[in-house]
């Protein structure tokens, strides 16, 4: 059974059948709505649902702190008012799925394999700095990872695979030769950062959540933006900051641009002249170079929710400007799969 699903304080509308989220609904319409694991993890499509009656699939922490919830994990029940924070209409991306041939495959890190993928001549594809793709295993198992170059590289695609123990394709990257064929469909994710907002734009990351940060910082180099923007990039130790060179470039492309490495291990911090500890305490510190921020944070669920806890309720950072996306292990629903 259909039900139509209306968006609060506009005209605009669209159809939902009773075993459909309210998210797949919206971006089937071309309605799009932030997202990253669309499996109730990330928390970026949370809204309020003003009138209606409607069906949890999964029951959300956060609904009863903020009155909201997730369109991922709801199903209608009759017709819905909603209320997202963000959203906006435009063309449904279309999802292609290709084969593509491993170009390169390099070890960055002890645990981490940059693999350089190339499409079938004559493709190109399009996506948005920030979207992720499905690597398509046998038995239709999936995995998926952000594209870490940047979207005017459309010809190619880069991933940063951290190797998990017992990682189905983790495993399967570090034996990946030059030629080698994976199946993949892409593109998926809606991280949106505004086009038009130039306040102070801050990245934070942890390990392989650097993957889409490279993506967003390389369009804006490429853009030559002239915006205020801070990196946080986290790890356990100095191996885990694999692209340091990659730092440098931003450094003589991006004139407003200000790197801080930070690591756990003590000895590495010294060294590298880091902030000891986690991201989330680098925030912190902060302290008044925080305000009027936009924040892309990308990382595991934890490091995310630690850094939001902060950014929000530390901080006072705007919901509406805070943009995740949530990394997570196989073990864990969500998109993007670490093994």
């Amino acid at each position: 059974m259909s039900h139509l699903i209306r968006i609060a304080d506009s005209e605009v509308s669209f159809p939902c059948e009773s075993d459909q989220s309210i998210l797949d609904a919206a971006l089937k319409a071309g309605v799009q709505i932030p997202y990253s694991c669309k499996k109730g993890v990330c928390g970026n499509c949370a809204a309020h649902i003003e009138q209606g009656k409607f069906q949890r699939i999964r029951i959300w922490p956060d609904a009863q702190l903020t009155g909201q919830e997730l369109l991922c994990q709801c199903r209608p029940q009759t017709d819905l008012v909603i209320k997202p924070t963000q959203w906006h209409q435009s063309i449904p991306t279309e999802t292609k799925k290709l084969q593509v041939k491993v170009y390169r495959n390099v070890a960055a890190a002890p645990d981490v394999s940059l693999l350089h993928l190339r499409l079938p001549a004559g493709q190109r594809i399009k996506f948005r700095a920030g979207q992720y793709l499905n690597i398509v295993l046998p038995g239709e198992q999936r995995r998926s990872y952000s594209m870490a170059n940047p979207p005017h590289e459309s010809d190619a695609i880069q991933l940063h695979v951290r190797h998990v123990e017992g990682g189905v394709f983790s495993e399967m990257a570090r034996h990946l030769n030059p030629g080698d064929v994976l199946d993949v469909e892409l593109p998926f994710g809606h991280v949106q950062l505004s086009q038009d907002d130039q306040s102070h734009l801050l990245c934070v990351c942890g390990g392989t959540g650097f993957a889409p940060v490279k993506s967003l910082l390389d369009e804006l180099a490429k853009q030559k933006s002239q915006r205020q923007i801070t990196l946080l990039w986290g790890a356990k130790d100095a191996a885990g900051l694999y692209l340091l060179d990659h730092i440098a470039r931003w450094r003589k492309s991006l004139p407003r641009f200000k790197f801080q490495a930070v690591v756990e291990t003590e000895s590495d911090a010294l060294t590298l002249g880091a902030f000891h500890g986690r991201v989330d305490g680098a925030l912190l510190a902060l302290g008044s170079e925080s305000t009027d921020l936009e924040v892309y944070c990308c990382g595991s669920p934890n490091m995310v929710s630690a850094v939001k806890k902060v950014g929000l309720n530390a901080l006072g950072l705007q919901a509406d400007k805070f943009h995740s996306d949530v990394f997570v292990t196989s073990q864990t629903a969500g998109a993007h799969h670490l093994s």
